[in-house]
């Protein structure tokens, strides 16, 4: 009986071959690894489909025309009138902890009672916490929320009872009451006081140190009065957009984020697959590609490099841009063709790769048949 079982279930190794490929051949195995059509998408379920598809994701060619045509437009330098208006009226309005230096003239013991000795903050007028000062002769008198300017002419009008014609100075010897803060990627993270001189976003930026070489100056945060706008150095630096600057007010916060996001993925067939950080020169198809160690000569289809980027304002599901590179002077065409956050390169294999792969996959099913027959002719012979 036992004979007989394997009598019709043995073959021979070299015919069991055959038949162990020829079955996967026609079961439909898939190439092991994605690729990208440089035609339309074709799904063979349904024409329907395909055309669907083929719709979603139009390939184009990357060349000089193209190129020019997704070039950014020079922006011309805007201007911005009501940043100006607000410089031109900017006055300094005194606040609890700050310290006056008021000066008397020709009455030195009104001036620094305390004695020449110490500096104008340790001897000045603080200002309380309930926004008062006290002065000779005026005793408490309040000056918050004043100009240096009318707390002048309220204490000259006091003084006049007591002192004929008082010519009186006042400034503001340190300045405590007012400070906003910048946070994130700039090299000296902190709080910079308000002063009598008018303090804009650029200028936070600049006291702060600059960015980093992690920030996103494209994307930063002023919060203000749970309000935040968005401003972009780049545009700022780069075009000279003063639409991007603002004057900062009591408790603004300027946040400079990470650049985390910023990066393009080149995947398939280049020797190290990765994200690449996008810098804040940018990045271009060229540049990508180099990070990663350039296509791998001997399975990259050098024909088949497209680039993948989503497309929110169409009802295309992406835009797909392909190089060929297979003539290596194509490559001044991919050093010219910038990148986007978030694109995705792939860079597909050559037919001859993507067959190797499907028999990299046999080969461990065609050893274990091969084991198997080997051990029912070992049964057989005893």
């Amino acid at each position: 009986m036992l004979n007989q079982l394997l009598m019709n279930n043995t073959m021979m190794p070299s015919r069991l071959f055959s038949v162990s490929v020829l079955v996967m051949l026609i079961s439909g195995c898939a190439v092991p690894g994605s690729h990208v059509n440089n035609g339309s998408y074709t799904n063979h379920a349904s024409e329907t489909s395909s055309r669907e598809a083929s719709e979603q994701l139009a390939v184009q060619a990357i060349t000089p025309e193209l190129i020019q045509r997704l070039k950014p437009t020079h922006q011309p330098q805007r201007v911005n009138l009501e940043l100006d208006q607000a410089i031109a009226n900017y006055d300094y309005r005194v606040g609890n902890g700050d310290v006056l230096n008021i000066t008397v003239w020709d009455h030195p013991e009104l001036t620094i009672p305390a004695g020449s000795y110490r500096s104008a903050q340790d001897a000045g007028n603080w200002v309380h916490n309930d926004g008062t000062i006290y002065y000779p002769y005026v005793g408490n008198i309040k000056v918050a929320g004043l100009l240096v300017t009318e707390i002048r002419d309220l204490l000259a009008s006091r003084l006049a009872k007591y002192i004929e014609s008082p010519q009186i100075d006042v400034s503001v010897a340190a300045f405590r009451s007012q400070r906003v803060y910048i946070t994130g990627e700039v090299n000296k993270a902190g709080q910079l006081p308000l002063t009598n001189i008018p303090l804009t976003a650029l200028d936070a930026v600049n006291y702060a140190g600059g960015l980093n070489a992690d920030a996103d100056w494209e994307n930063v945060i002023l919060s203000r009065n749970g309000n935040e706008f968005q401003l972009s150095l780049k545009a700022l630096y780069e075009q000279g957009d003063l639409t991007q600057n603002y004057l900062l007010q009591h408790n603004d916060v300027i946040h400079v984020s990470r650049n985390d996001h910023n990066k393009v993925f080149v995947l398939g067939e280049v020797s190290s697959p990765q994200p690449v950080s996008i810098q804040r020169q940018g990045i271009t198809l060229a540049e990508a590609l180099a990070e990663t160690g350039g296509i791998d000569e001997g399975s990259a289809n050098a024909s088949g490099i497209f680039v993948i980027r989503a497309n929110n304002s169409s009802k295309a599901l992406a835009d797909v841009y392909q190089m060929d590179i297979s003539d290596a002077r194509a490559l001044v065409f991919a050093d010219q063709f910038p990148l986007q956050a978030r694109d995705i390169v792939y860079v597909t294999a050559e037919p001859v790769a993507r067959w190797n792969r499907v028999l990299s996959q046999l080969i461990p099913t065609i050893s274990a048949v091969n084991e198997i027959t080997e051990g029912v002719q070992r049964v057989r012979s005893f």
